[in-house]
């Protein structure tokens, strides 16, 4: 009997993990870490409901914190499978994993350092070497090329978009075929390739982040051009919390353009990274999962001036002069943007412009929501800065474009699951699909069992 089992990303848009059962043998699509409110952020401290050591494959659609981030805690924990990625997902989840590994050892050092933390002492889920053993298990999968996988499974990745090396995963098991949406992208990315259609599918199991609104139409390069013009008019900063994969990217592209349409010529650019620098170069890399020709990914990636150290991105702070700085994380949970919020959230000539989805429990939900203080390194910081998001920017397809990659299977199939969804989303997306596809559709609950 082949069941499905959501171990997150039921309910909410992160920790993404789905388990197919057939018989003794387990196949995990996607192991994400739960981000953004505490009661989520726990469940990664959680034992999961199965033995690690008893999940026979892992199936990577795509290397972002959320659908990656719980691998290291996974093999630390008895896993010893093999993980199934296309080559930029394995190289991208390479910079990932050991940044996040690295910023929880460091957190935790700075919280027993400064005494802030409840825990005595703060621990890390796990640190760079866990992350670094996560990725000797990876094995490397084409798109478009069927592999076997344990207890006689398939897998075929598609292009999905979303971020460099983003798939979908077309899984045949025991008769049944389920197509995992991961994380779909936009169509028409000037950047990434459209998601490329799945035809055929008993079961699919499809994202729902954007499932109940749609971008707002417009033009990102002159809104984003707005925004920068109207910070420097009246001698302020521009800080762009960004997600060091993707997000940073297509920031370069836009700026890119603006640039050699003769603004911001006299605006210094900063990408305070080290992981979004290290990403950008994989552009180069991998050139056969993007549309950029060679000459403009070089010409992207020499808008901005590149900063590593943490001297360097001092200076940045220090900086009292109009500038724009990208920096992560993109949902201002972590990283080096902390420090620049201290700073110039604080003054209102100042822009904090977000350029992603920001999920419940961030500080960049918060201060999208109207909040006037967040608490950063257990200080509460006054927010007096402009907030602007633009949205026409997010990497995650919005309703239409679900609706759109749905639309393009041949025939309808036994049932829909959506996942990776805030309740009001993934329902909106479930109505639609009902009145519109006229198909079977469920929005599964934490641990829920469906036998396909």
């Amino acid at each position: 009997m082949l069941t499905l089992t959501s171990l997150g990303g039921a309910g909410t848009v992160t920790g993404s993990k789905h388990l197919l059962t057939n018989g003794d043998k387990r196949i995990l699509i996607d192991c994400g870490l739960f981000q953004g409110l505490k009661n989520l952020r726990e469940l990664n401290w959680a034992p999961l409901p199965v033995e690690p050591s008893s999940i026979d494959a892992v199936v990577l659609t795509h290397a972002h914190l959320d659908h990656s981030g719980y691998l290291p805690k996974l093999v630390r924990d008895g896993f010893r499978g093999r993980i199934y990625a296309t080559a930029a997902t394995h190289d991208v989840a390479e910079l990932i994993l050991k940044d996040s590994g690295h910023l929880q050892e460091k957190d935790a050092e700075y919280a027993n350092r400064k005494g802030f933390s409840k825990h005595k002492p703060a621990l890390p889920l796990y640190g760079i070497r866990d992350a670094e053993r996560a990725l000797e298990f990876f094995s490397i999968v084409s798109f478009g090329k069927p592999v076997q996988l344990p207890g006689g499974a398939t897998l075929m990745f598609r292009h999905a978009g979303h971020i460099l090396g983003a798939a979908t995963a077309d899984i045949e098991w025991a008769g049944r075929r389920i197509a995992f949406s991961g994380d779909l992208g936009r169509y028409d990315d000037p950047m990434l390739f459209d998601p490329e259609p799945v035809r055929q599918a008993d079961y699919i199991v499809v994202e729902s982040t954007y499932g109940n609104r749609t971008h707002e139409p417009g033009d990102t390069t002159e809104r984003l051009g707005a925004v920068i013009d109207r910070t420097v008019q009246r001698g302020g900063t521009v800080v762009i919390p960004a997600f060091a994969v993707g997000r940073a990217q297509s920031l370069l592209y836009h700026l890119w353009r603006l640039k050699t349409a003769g603004r911001l010529s006299n605006i210094p650019i900063y990408l305070d990274s080290p992981m979004a620098i290290d990403a950008t170069e994989l552009l180069h890399a991998h050139r056969a999962d993007h549309r950029l020709p060679p000459e403009i990914c070089g010409a992207i990636c020499g808008v901005a001036t590149y900063t590593r150290d943490v001297e360097g991105s001092k200076a940045i702070t220090a900086n009292p002069y109009p500038k724009v700085v990208i920096s992560a994380s993109g949902m201002a949970t972590g990283g080096r943007v902390l420090h620049h919020l201290k700073t110039f959230a604080t003054d209102q000539r100042n822009t904090i412009l977000f350029s992603g989805y920001q999920a419940p429990g961030t500080r960049g939900r918060a201060m999208l929501q109207g909040a006037r203080e967040i608490k950063i390194h257990g200080q509460w910081v006054p927010v007096r800065a402009e907030l602007d998001d633009l949205s026409m920017l997010s990497a995650h397809a919005d309703a239409n474009e679900l609706m759109r990659w749905l639309s393009g299977f041949q025939q309808g199939p036994s049932r829909v699951f959506i996942v990776h969804g805030e309740d009001e989303a993934s329902e909106a997306l479930r109505v639609r699909i009902d009145k519109e596809l006229g198909w079977d559709a469920a929005v599964p609950r934490q641990d829920q069992v469906f036998d396909l």
